[in-house]
């Protein structure tokens, strides 16, 4: 089914800032749209912020001036939901309550015509349960857009059980002749992208209670080891802490209790305390005025190191041999099972064991272990540790190595797959749930993190790059490690590594 014609009304149902900016997208894209608000002159107001907004736009040479009038005539406040009447598309975008919804959709059904398509921008409800006892369900969707909604490319298309595969793809090339980047998904709890994004906060959450490192120091290596824009810790204090606790229990409970979304204590004890993160002024970080932001922890070493020996395959760390012969040292080559020596410490990366756990069942002295990197030629800092019985001289001239190839090094506590590499191993193990599950395709979930919530590479792709049987490894590690379900690793993993396949295959 065809993307809706430019002539079709959009009709928008809620005047506050998701609300807005779906009407102002509509309205760029060339829809007439009518904005309406139970609060009297919502509407209004909010269409003269969009005004000031496309105004800014105009001053700073990114939008002709004759287009922001042309944009702005094409929004209307309704002053009345019957105003709605004739409406092709009702996107909903009203407080997040089921019932409330619900009998906004039991009026919208008796008030628009029967092919009027009616969308909930809902971000956590069942599309199901929204559509249930409607006449008819099946033109009920899910239209999901991310803020802000001018901005953010992606779009999740939900479908519910009842819901028309016509009408979804209507959404879905709509979505895309308004220039965003949509995805289909099915009705299950979190849609693809609050899903598969919750390893991301929870495993910084946990590395931080178990004393792994501190705050900055983790979000240090997420972003310039993991090259993701933000650190959790930074990130949900930007989004509020009561926002992302209450997604996280949201998604715990519909999935009836399954601890891979386990919520955190040490987030609950910032709700409980009201440290909700910029919104309060403080959260993990205290952002009062004249407040200093904590730096990340690094280790510094004056030991000389000119040479190292590569020993078989470093995996993805490989591109790492490159950098370090630009940086001067004398890089020996030679057969082995994926070591990097230097004086007399072994580099490995790691493989989600403790550090002390592999270099005593594979007989390593001096074992140091280094985390995952994006781009091991490009990173800026990497996370390393160590087994206990590393000497100092040793951890040194690890330290030192990595330091000769512009590295920054920061140290963690011997925890199983250090920090990037576990956090990209559960994001890649719960995308692989969704394709397994049918949520959504390898290439939509890939697409929803890029363009959602802007990480670097798609999880699965980065499965790919890292290799399955490597990301396989790690989980099982990890559930041996903890014992607990929480790291139990996919069956599709599992499948495509029998069967020797990537997920992008």
């Amino acid at each position: 089914m065809p993307a809706l014609n430019t002539s079709a009304t959009v009709a928008v149902i809620g005047a506050g800032a998701m609300g807005a900016g779906i009407a102002q997208v509509a309205a760029q894209a060339g829809h007439p749209v009518r904005l309406y608000d139970n609060r009297a002159g919502a509407a209004a107001q909010a269409i003269d912020g969009i005004d000031r907004q496309l105004g800014r736009l105009v001053e700073k040479g990114k939008l002709d001036a004759e287009a922001r009038s042309s944009i702005v005539a094409r929004l209307q406040p309704a002053e009345a939901i019957e105003a709605l009447a004739d409406a092709s598309l009702v996107i909903e975008a009203i407080v997040e309550n089921l019932e409330i919804k619900r009998a906004l959709l039991r009026q919208l059904e008796a008030l628009c015509s029967a092919d009027c398509i009616l969308a909930s921008n809902t971000s956590s409800l069942s599309i199901t349960s929204l559509a249930a006892g409607l006449q008819h369900p099946g033109r009920v969707l899910g239209m999901h857009f991310f803020n802000p909604a001018p901005l953010m490319a992606l779009v999740e298309i939900v479908a519910g059980l009842a819901s028309d595969p016509a009408l979804a793809q209507c959404l879905y090339e709509t979505a895309k002749a308004w220039g965003k980047q949509p995805v289909h998904t099915k009705s299950t709890p979190g849609f693809i992208v609050n899903r598969v994004a919750r390893p991301f906060y929870a495993e910084s959450l946990r590395l931080l209670q178990e004393g792994a490192a501190d705050c900055a120091t983790l979000d240090a290596l997420m972003r310039d080891a993991g090259g993701f824009r933000m650190g959790a810790f930074e990130l949900t204090d930007l989004i509020g802490h009561d926002v992302n606790y209450a997604v996280t229990c949201s998604v715990f409970d519909a999935y009836y209790g399954d601890f891979r979304f386990q919520p955190s204590l040490t987030q609950k004890e910032l709700v409980d305390a009201g440290r909700l993160g910029r919104k309060s002024g403080r959260g993990f970080y205290d952002y009062a005025e004249g407040a200093e932001r904590p730096q990340p922890a690094e280790l510094n070493s004056d030991a000389q190191v000119n040479a190292c020996v590569i020993e078989g395959d470093l995996g993805i760390a490989r591109h790492l041999v490159q950098r370090l012969k630009a940086a001067g040292v004398a890089v020996t080559e030679r057969d082995g099972s994926g070591l990097l020596r230097v004086g007399d410490a072994v580099l490995a990366l790691s493989d989600g064991r403790l550090a002390s756990q592999r270099a005593r069942e594979d007989g390593l002295r001096n074992l140091v272990l280094i985390d995952l990197a994006l781009d091991f030629a490009k990173a800026g800092r990497l996370g390393i540790t160590w087994a206990a019985d590393t000497t100092a001289t040793a951890r040194d001239q690890a330290v030192a190595l990595l330091q000769r190839s512009g590295l920054k090094v920061s140290g963690l506590a011997d925890i199983p797959a250090l920090a990037v590499l576990r956090t990209v191993a559960m994001l890649a193990n719960e995308g692989a749930d969704a394709v397994l599950q049918g949520v959504g395709s390898v290439t939509d979930i890939d697409l929803a993190m890029r363009a959602g919530v802007n990480y670097p590479q798609g999880p699965l792709a980065w499965a790919d790059a890292i290799g399955l049987p490597a990301v396989l490894k790690t989980l099982e590690n990890l559930q041996a490690s903890y014992g607990e379900e929480r790291y139990r690793p996919s069956l599709l993993l599992r499948r495509r590594v029998a069967e020797g396949r990537n997920f992008h295959d």
